[in-house]
Order: structure tokens, then sequence, then C-alpha cells
């Protein structure tokens, strides 16, 4: 059994919440982090400590005028496991998070720590139907080259992650992950269970809006640096 289902079985239900503005982490990916500030120092340590889990949430527009504070979070979040660490001399840390599976806030919960935790549940995915896996891939196969050609790296490791054998919901993980997409797309595709639902979500977006040559310049490369709290 690996390391990531031994942790999703033994989950409390209990989250650490890491809320951020401008990054959503998806299943299957890994994510570098810089974590600095003291809540964050010690929901790390916690974490370390303990499960090893730490879920990813993106804050609601409008966070900016209560950042310290409790500002709204979409619910739906994915739940990561920290896979490697560095803590720093100073307290600070830098860790890779790899991303479990999809959860949903059910309740955020009092605590005496300096971060916010939540009782959560596991999100159940559904796969794609066989008909809409072999037709939105083909579509995928047309713009995603595009999209890599005008935004730098990717432009051969995408079209043979749309043609590999992984699910295609995983397939979306990945691109969704991966592209330069506006945040808020990011969070629609990761609320989508359904296989097909999420694919569609993203091939109607890469063919309607912002026609590659106009997009702006990518935010990172892939794989990303290091995001920061």
């Amino acid at each position: 059994m690996s390391d990531d289902l031994k942790a999703l079985q033994a989950f409390s239900g209990i989250a650490r919440l890491f809320p951020l503005p401008n990054v959503v982490l998806f299943p299957h990916m890994v994510l570098p982090l810089h974590i600095f500030e003291p809540r964050y120092r010690q929901m790390t340590g916690d974490a370390l400590a303990g499960d090893q889990l730490i879920a990813m949430t993106l804050l609601q527009p409008g966070w900016e005028s209560d950042y310290e504070g409790r500002p709204a979070l979409h619910p739906v979040a994915c739940l990561g496991r920290i896979l490697d660490h560095q803590r720093l001399p100073d307290g600070r840390f830098n860790l890779h998070l790899r991303g479990l599976g999809r959860i949903r806030i059910v309740e955020e919960i009092d605590s005496d720590r300096l971060y916010r935790s939540a009782k959560v549940e596991l999100l159940q995915e559904r796969a794609a139907t066989a008909d809409a896996d072999k037709q939105i891939r083909s579509n995928l196969l047309k713009v995603v080259p595009a999209w890599c050609e005008s935004h730098g790296p990717g432009a051969e490791i995408f079209p043979k992650v749309v043609q590999s054998n992984l699910p295609l919901g995983v397939v979306c993980d990945v691109l969704g992950f991966s592209l330069p997409l506006p945040v808020e797309v990011k969070q629609q595709i990761l609320e989508e269970l359904d296989g097909d639902g999420r694919a569609r979500a993203l091939l109607t977006y890469l063919e309607t809006h912002f026609p590659p040559e106009v997009l702006p310049p990518p935010q990172r490369l892939f794989p990303p640096e290091f995001s920061t709290n």
C-alpha cells in the first residue's frame, strides 16, 4: 500500500487549512512551498509531527481586507501530504506537498492554534465516459500544443500527457495545475468531480477565452518554482 493511500485511509477528517489567494493544488500534483508566516510555520510543524497532511484552499475575492483574520474560502480544496521538507535555521520551511484528493470544507473548528482548521469530507470522483474521453482528448490535442508554444515549456510534454493511459480526469488535473490559467478557472476545474465535466470546463476555456497568441505570459514555469505564503 502506498504512503498516499495509507494517509487517506488514516485521515481523521480534521484538516489544517493553508489558504492562499493565487494557488490551487490538484490531486497527483506536487507543489513546492516556502513557509514563512508564524501561523503557517506552526501549521507545518504540527503536520510534520502528526499525519503530515495540509489542505490547500483558495481565498475568495475580497480577502485583502482580512488576510490576517479569517477571510472567506472556497469550500472545495485539495488535501495534500508533505513529501519532503527542509527546516531552515530561522524557523522557515521549504517543502513539497503532493495533492491526495479533493475535499469539501464542512465547518471550521475552534482551536488554540494560530492557523485555521476544519472538519472536511473526502469527495468521490466519477470517471469520464468512454465516448467523451476519446472525443475530448482529440479536441485537447488540437488546442494544448498552441498554448504550450505560446507560453514556453510543455510543448512536447503535455500532448504526451493527453495521449497517455492516464484517466481523463487526471489528465485535466495535470493540465489545470500546469497551464497558465486564471486562478478562478483552476478552482472551477478542481470543483468538477465528474471527469466529463472537468474536461469540458477545461476545453471550453482553452477554446473560447483568450486565444494563445494574445494571452499574457505564464505566471510560472513547469515544474513551478517555490510558492510562498
